[in-house]
């Protein structure tokens, strides 16, 4: 039995040392020259610190870029209001009386 936990604690350390491998940024250079970092999630950035802030700043204009915020409660799936920190009815718990 402890050899099998020991094969299969294994095992899983190796899937977690791959996974760990795979989120490294490949660099390359488009067809225009300019140099990009490219993630395996599908996300790309300008290496080029100038021009990432640019493009930063031209993506922040686009609605599907203007999500809630880490700090934020609520909006399941995108539907629903976003409670902000310092609101109100920011963490306020259950509204029926006998779960106070």
């Amino acid at each position: 039995m402890k050899a099998a936990l020991l094969i299969a604690a294994g095992l899983l350390a190796g899937v977690c040392h791959a996974a760990d491998l795979d989120r490294t940024p490949v660099e390359a250079v488009t067809v225009d020259g300019e140099k990009v970092r490219l993630f395996p999630n599908g996300r790309w950035e300008y290496v080029d610190a100038t021009k990432a802030a640019a493009a930063q700043q031209k993506a922040a204009l686009y609605p599907e870029n203007q999500t809630r915020p880490e700090g934020a409660q609520g909006a399941l799936f995108g539907i629903g209001r976003v409670v902000m920190p310092g609101d109100k009815d920011y963490n306020r718990g259950s509204l029926n009386p006998k779960l106070r």
